[in-house]
C-alpha cells in the first residue's frame, strides 16, 4: 500500500545537500518519490509499506550522514506513532526508530529537536545557525593574521611586522590555519563526503575542493622549502562561504515562520477529567473518548464535541476565521482554538495525527517540500553545473599552464572557477519562494497542496464559481416585505407567529427577519401545517394564512393587487409568500438566496487581476442573471445539472481558457478534478479533499482571489531568482576563469569568489522573503 511520511531530516546545510538524502532513499526497495527540503528540514517520502517501513526510512537517511528525528513535529501535536502505521493516506509524522518509539516529555517546546545525541547531522535549524556562526568566527579571527603575514598582506596592505617566534610567515599561517581548516571548514569535507557516498554532486564538493585544492598545495610548498601559498585564500574563502550561508540560513528559517507559528499553536498540556477530578496531562496522552475541561482563556488541545457548557471560540489562528464562533452542547470544536468566554466540557473524538492541526501541518508541509516543474529542472541543473565547475576549474588549470603561467597563478584561477560556480543559489531558488508562499496563504486559511497547484494559480484567467453555496451562503433571507391594510411591524409579527411552529427554511428566515426588527413574540392556537402549500393559525384572534396562491385560493382568499407584486418577485428569481388576515390579503414577502457579505468584493478584486467570472447555477435563467447583476458578474451559464458542471469546464478549457473551479469540495468533485486549479471552499477543517489543489478552510469567496494573488507572486519571485542565479553563473564564469586578465589584467580572487557567491544565495533567500509584503485582498 502507497503511504507518505513527512521526515525531520537535521544537517542539511546546503540546498543541494537535500539531493543526497533523496538519491539514497530512492536507491531502497520499496520508496516511490522523495522530494527533501533543505529550507524546511523535512522530506516527503511516499512508499510502499509491504516493502519498508518507517523506522528502515529514518535510518536509511542516518545511513548517509543525517539524523533523522522521524516526526516532523511535536509529541503533543502529533502522537507518537508505531508500526505498522495508520491506514492514512498521509502522515504527519514517522517513527523515531524500527518501533517508532518516544518518552513523552511533558511541556517541552514545540521548537525542541527531537533528536538524540550530539553530532552535527542531529541540529536543528537554529542549532546549525549558530553553529555555522561560531565557525565563522573561529575562521574570521584567524584569517586576518593569516591574511597579514601573507604576500597580500606584506606587499599590497603594506604590513611589516615580524613574525612571532621568529618562524617564516608560511609556517605561521599553516600554523593558524589548521582550526580553520579542521573546525570551521570540516563541514565542507563532511559534506562532501555524504554526498559523493550518496553518489551525487553538490556545493559541498566544490567547496571541498577549493578549500582543500589551496590549503594542501600551501602545505606541500611549506613543508617543502617555502614559496608563494595559499592559505589566506583557503581561510577567507571559509570565512566567506560560512558567513553568507549563515546569513542565508538565517533568511531560510523566516521562510518556515508559517510551520513554526502552526506548531506553538497546539498547548503541550490538558486538563482531563478523570473521576470529576480535572488531572493535567500531557496533550500527547489525551486519547479518543477523553473528558477534557476547557477554562475561559484556555486553548483546546485536541479536536472534540462540546457536551456541557457555552462559549465563544476564537478559531482565527487555524481556519482564519476573524469573528468567534458559538459554541453549545453538540457543536463541534478544533484543537488549539481560544476558549474566551464560558467553561466547556469537551468530549476528545480526534487527537494525534488524526487532528484538524496535525492535518494542516501535513498537508502545508508536504507542499513546502513538492517540488514545482520549473525547480525539477533547476535541480538537474545544478548537478550539472558542480560537474562543470569540476571540469571547469580542471581546464582553466590546464589552459593556464599551457598558457605559460605558474602554477600559482593557474591555481588561483581553478580554485576562482570552482567557488564562484557553486549552484547553492539556484538550488534555493524556488523552493524558499515556495515555503513563504504557502506560509502566507496558510495564515490566511489558504492551504494550496503543492507546489505546481502554486504554478497553476498564477496562469488562471478564468475563474468558475458555483452560486449556492460559494457566492451565495445557501440559505433564504428576506429581501422584500409589501404590506396592504395593515402595519409592517404587526404583519411581521403575526407572520413570525405562524412561522415559528413550522421547520420549513423559508419560515425559519422569516423568523429571523422578525426578530432582527424587534417584533412581539405572539401566541397562537390552531396551528395546521398544509404540505406543499403554507400555514394557517390564529393569531390574538385574528386568522393568519402564510403560503402560496394555492393555498389563498383553497382559504377563498383574494389577494387583489399584491398578486401583480408576487409576480414581479418571482419574474426576478426570488420566492414569494403571501400573507392574508381574516379573509383580506394583507403582504407579499420576497426571499431569496442570501449573497455573502464579501462575493462583490471576491468578484472586483478577480476582476482587477484580469480574470474572468463565470457563475454556474442549477436554478432558473432570472434567479442567477439577479445575483450575477448584484454581484457585477457577466457571465451566467444556468439551469446547469449536478453531473453536467465538469462538462461546462470542459467547454470553457477547449476555448483556451485557464480554468479555476471553486466549489464545495463534495458535490462539485468532478468540475473540481477536470479544472486547471480546483478550488474547495469552506472545507472548514475537512482539509484532505483529494479532488482540490487549493483548499479555503473559510467561506469566503475573498480568499479565492488571495489564493491566484499568492500563485502569481511566489511564480513571479520564483522566475527573478532562477533569473539572478543563472544570470550570475553566466557573468561569473568568465571573470573567475580569468578571461579579462590578458587585456585587462582584472583577476579574482577566490575569497572575492566565495563572498560573490554567498552573497549571490543571500539576495536569492531575502528576495523569497520579500514575498510576504505581498498585499492580500481584504473587506474595504
Amino acid at each position: 500500500m502507497s503511504r507518505t511520511a513527512v521526515l525531520e531530516v537535521e544537517g542539511l546545510h546546503w540546498a543541494t545537500s537535500a539531493a543526497a538524502v533523496e538519491a539514497t532513499l530512492l536507491r531502497r526497495p520499496g520508496v516511490i518519490a522523495v522530494e527533501a527540503n533543505a529550507v524546511s528540514q523535512t522530506a516527503t517520502v511516499t512508499y510502499d509499506s509491504e516493502q519498508t517501513s518507517l523506522g528502515e526510512l529514518s535510518q536509511w537517511v542516518r545511513d548517509c550522514g543525517y539524523h533523522c528525528a522521524g516526526r516532523s513535529v511535536p509529541e503533543h501535536v502529533c502522537d507518537p506513532m508505531s508500526e505498522p502505521m495508520r491506514t492514512a493516506t498521509s502522515d504527519v509524522h514517522a517513527g523515531h526508530d524500527a518501533e517508532g518509539g518516544h518518552d513523552v516529555q511533558a511541556g517541552r517546546s514545540p521548537q525542541e529537536t527531537m533528536g538524540h545525541g550530539g553530532g552535527h547531522g542531529e541540529m536543528s535549524m537554529g542549532a546549525m545557525v549558530r553553529d555555522m556562526r561560531n565557525r565563522f568566527l573561529v575562521a574570521v579571527v584567524l584569517s586576518v593574521p593569516i591574511l597579514l603575514w601573507s604576500p597580500i598582506g606584506r606587499n599590497v596592505l603594506g604590513f611589516s611586522a615580524d613574525t612571532p617566534f621568529g618562524l617564516r610567515d608560511d609556517v605561521l599561517s599553516l600554523l593558524l590555519s589548521l582550526p580553520v581548516v579542521f573546525y570551521s571548514a570540516w563541514i565542507f569535507f563532511d559534506g562532501a563526503y555524504r554526498a559523493l557516498k550518496a553518489r551525487t554532486l553538490d556545493m559541498m564538493v566544490l567547496v571541498a575542493v577549493a578549500v582543500g585544492a589551496g590549503w594542501l598545495y600551501s602545505v606541500v610548498v611549506t613543508l617543502t622549502g617555502g614559496g608563494e601559498v595559499f592559505y589566506e585564500a583557503a581561510s577567507v574563502l571559509t570565512a566567506f562561504v560560512l558567513l553568507g550561508h549563515w546569513f542565508e540560513m538565517r533568511a531560510r528559517g523566516g521562510a518556515n515562520d508559517a510551520i513554526r507559528t502552526l506548531l506553538e499553536l497546539a498547548p503541550p498540556m490538558a486538563v482531563v477529567l478523570r473521576d470529576g477530578e480535572p488531572v493535567e496531562v500531557p496533550t500527547a496522552e489525551v486519547v479518543v473518548g477523553d473528558l477534557l475541561l476547557i477554562r475561559p482563556g484556555g486553548k483546546i488541545p485536541v479536536d472534540g464535541e462540546v457536551e456541557d457548557g457555552e462559549s465563544e471560540i476564537d478559531e482565527s489562528m487555524v481556519t482564519g476565521e476573524s469573528l468567534p464562533v458559538s459554541k453549545a452542547r453538540g457543536a463541534e470544536v478544533i484543537g488549539a482554538s481560544i476558549n474566551t468566554t464560558g467553561t466547556l466540557r469537551v468530549r476528545a473524538t480526534k487527537v494525534g495525527s488524526d487532528t484538524a492541526l496535525a492535518q494542516i501541518v501535513a498537508l502545508v508541509q508536504e507542499a513546502q517540500n513538492s517540488k514545482a516543474p520549473g525547480q525539477r529542472l533547476a535541480d538537474r541543473a545544478a548537478f550539472w553545473l558542480v560537474l562543470v565547475a569540476l571540469i571547469g576549474g580542471t581546464g582553466t588549470f590546464l589552459v593556464w599552464l599551457a598558457a605559460g603561467a605558474s602554477v600559482q597563478t593557474a591555481l588561483l584561477f581553478a580554485i576562482t572557477v570552482v567557488v564562484i560556480t557553486c549552484p547553492d543559489a539556484l538550488g534555493l531558488a524556488t523552493p524558499t519562494a515556495i515555503m513563504v508562499g504557502t506560509g502566507l496563504g496558510a495564515k490566511r486559511g489558504v492551504l494550496i497542496k503543492n507546489a505546481t497547484a502554486l504554478e497553476s494559480s498564477a496562469r488562471i484567467d478564468t475563474v468558475v464559481m458555483d452560486k449556492t453555496g460559494t457566492l451565495t451562503k445557501g440559505e433564504p433571507e428576506v429581501t422584500d416585505v409589501v404590506v396592504e391594510g395593515v402595519e409592517e411591524a404587526e404583519l411581521l409579527a403575526l407572520v413570525a407567529a405562524v412561522e415559528r411552529e413550522s421547520e420549513h427554511p423559508l419560515a425559519g428566515a422569516i423568523v429571523r427577519y422578525a426578530t432582527e426588527r424587534d417584533a412581539p413574540v405572539l401566541p397562537l392556537t390552531g396551528f395546521r401545517n398544509v404540505p406543499g402549500l403554507g400555514a394557517t393559525a390564529e393569531v390574538k384572534a385574528r386568522r393568519v394564512v402564510v403560503g402560496n396562491r394555492k393555498l389563498m385560493s383553497a382559504e377563498g382568499v383574494d389577494v387583489g393587487s399584491l398578486m401583480a407584486r408576487r409576480d414581479d418577485f418571482a419574474a426576478s428569481g426570488r420566492t414569494a409568500v403571501l400573507v392574508a388576515v381574516d379573509g383580506r390579503g394583507a403582504g407579499v414577502i420576497a426571499l431569496a438566496d442570501a449573497v455573502r457579505d464579501t462575493s462583490a468584493e471576491a468578484v472586483s478584486a478577480l476582476h482587477e487581476l484580469g480574470v474572468d467570472v463565470v457563475m454556474l447555477s442549477g436554478d432558473n435563467e432570472a434567479t442567477a442573471k439577479r445575483i450575477a447583476g448584484q454581484l457585477g458578474i457577466d457571465t451566467v451559464i444556468a439551469e446547469v445539472l449536478p453531473g453536467d458542471k465538469a462538462a461546462k469546464v470542459a467547454e470553457l478549457q477547449s476555448a483556451g481558457k485557464r480554468v479555476a473551479m471553486v466549489g464545495d469540495g463534495v458535490n462539485d468533485a468532478p468540475a473540481l478534478a477536470q479544472a486547471d486549479l480546483g478550488i474547495a471552499i469552506g472545507a472548514g477543517t475537512d482539509v484532505a479533499i483529494e479532488t482540490a489543489d487549493v483548499v479555503l478552510m473559510r467561506s469566503d469567496p475573498l480568499d479565492v482571489a488571495a489564493a491566484l494573488l499568492i500563485g502569481r507572486g511566489t511564480l513571479r519571485k520564483m522566475r527573478q531568482n532562477l533569473g539572478w542565479a543563472v544570470g550570475y553563473n553566466v557573468i561569473a564564469l568568465p571573470i573567475a576563469a580569468g578571461v579579462f586578465e590578458p587585456a585587462f589584467g582584472f583577476v579574482l580572487r577566490p575569497e572575492i569568489a566565495a563572498l560573490s557567491m554567498s552573497g549571490s544565495s543571500l539576495i536569492v533567500a531575502v528576495n523569497a522573503l520579500m514575498l510576504k509584503r505581498l498585499r492580500l485582498p481584504v473587506v474595504p
